[in-house]
């Protein structure tokens, strides 16, 4: 069995002596593993940083095995990440985020955006959105678009923490104490005030919190409070 592909690498884990497993995002393939024997070598360092991406060769005697890759770099972004603090929190989380995705299952489009992400200065709302469409092609979208209780497609202002659907000013006012604030930047673009945008990430933070983390058992990534602190005071 064999392919070659163009991937980002989201995660790296030392295998043995001198090889290590790589994670990839690979267009059209999904999420995918490889051995990448003698990985670790000095020579090798700045290839296999989550952020990059690279060309890969994947080979295996039979499709369900590991397999190995080989690799080459296309764009290294690691030496650019570091430099930024928000830059690197925001890549660190985009890559625990994509590790919640099934293995070898396509989601060209979350790559996309993870790309774009990668390469433009930190915007907490489009990070934001990138959190909803996880939760999204995991099967958990949020219905944003029309009200749960009256049915209106204008004026939404919270969100039902259960349902996961929108609701309108009016519908709200008897419940605001049990809604969550819809953040407009999740649903219009444009510039997003510091509190829409902490706004938005508590809402993609409950559910994924609901369906994701707190059914696998696992925690939120540790790096989304600092990006949020940073993002949020960049903006003031």
């Amino acid at each position: 069995m064999e392919w070659t592909g163009e991937g980002l690498l989201i995660g790296v884990r030392r295998h043995g002596e001198t090889s290590l497993i790589a994670e990839a995002m690979v267009v059209g393939r999904g999420r995918w593993l490889g051995l990448v024997r003698g990985g670790r070598a000095p020579k090798t360092a700045a290839i296999f940083q989550p952020g990059n991406t690279v060309q890969l060769v994947w080979r295996a005697r039979l499709e369900d095995h590991l397999g190995t890759f080989t690799t080459e770099l296309l764009t290294a972004r690691a030496a650019d990440l570091i430099a930024d603090r928000t830059r690197l929190y925001a890549s660190q989380l985009i890559c625990e985020l994509l590790h919640l995705l099934p293995e070898r299952d396509p989601h060209d489009r979350l790559l996309g955006m993870a790309l774009n992400l990668l390469d433009n200065a930190p915007d907490g709302a489009a990070i934001a959105r990138f959190e909803l469409a996880v939760l999204d092609e995991l099967g958990f979208g949020l219905d944003l678009t029309s009200c749960a209780a009256t049915g209106v497609t204008t004026d939404l202002t919270h969100v039902s923490p259960k349902s996961g659907r929108a609701v309108s000013r009016a519908a709200a006012q008897p419940y605001l104490d049990r809604l969550l604030p819809l953040a407009a930047c999740l649903t219009h673009r444009g510039n997003a005030s510091p509190d829409d945008i902490a706004n938005a990430f508590r809402l993609t933070g409950h559910f994924l919190d609901m369906h994701v983390w707190g059914p696998r058992d696992i925690a939120a990534p540790s790096v989304r409070d600092a990006l949020i602190e940073s993002l949020t005071k960049q903006q003031d």
